[in-house]
């Protein structure tokens, strides 16, 4: 069975232009074409584009995801393995939430300090965001 590309972009929940982009990237591979010029797409289509957005949720960039589906179509890479990405990733990931709960930190205290205006509380010695050094500078 073969899917038209509006067909296959209904089905994996994402647009044309996505489709093409992922052709352009090597992601998807090209479509057969129908002698009226028609792009089809095999069913297992599909699945690769679901698995693609799944795992840009998940947080992998596109040249991430290229690697790993390498590895899945017998291109093994040495640094593309599930595992070690996963394990890579997730350690990016609690860097940047150890950055959002600082950040969040900070708000709350500016907040709980009655900060209502960037520039005033960046002048005030007891400002809780970090500029309040450079503040002096200007």
């Amino acid at each position: 069975m073969t899917l038209r590309s509006g067909e296959l972009a209904a089905a994996a929940g994402v647009n044309l232009q996505t489709l093409r982009y992922y052709e352009r990237r090597g992601l998807l591979a090209a479509p057969e074409r129908t002698l009226g010029g028609h792009r089809t797409y095999p069913d297992g289509a599909v699945t690769t584009v679901r698995v693609i957005k799944a795992a840009q949720r998940l947080g992998f960039t596109l040249d991430e995801i290229a690697e790993l589906s390498d590895t899945g179509r017998g291109h093994a890479r040495s640094d593309a393995d599930l595992r070690e990405r996963a394990t890579a990733k997730i350690a990016e990931i609690e860097g940047r939430i150890a950055d959002l709960v600082a950040i969040r930190d900070t708000l709350r205290a500016a907040v709980d300090a009655g900060c209502h205006d960037l520039r005033d509380c960046a002048g005030s010695p007891d400002c809780p965001i970090p500029f309040t050094g450079l503040a002096h500078h200007s």
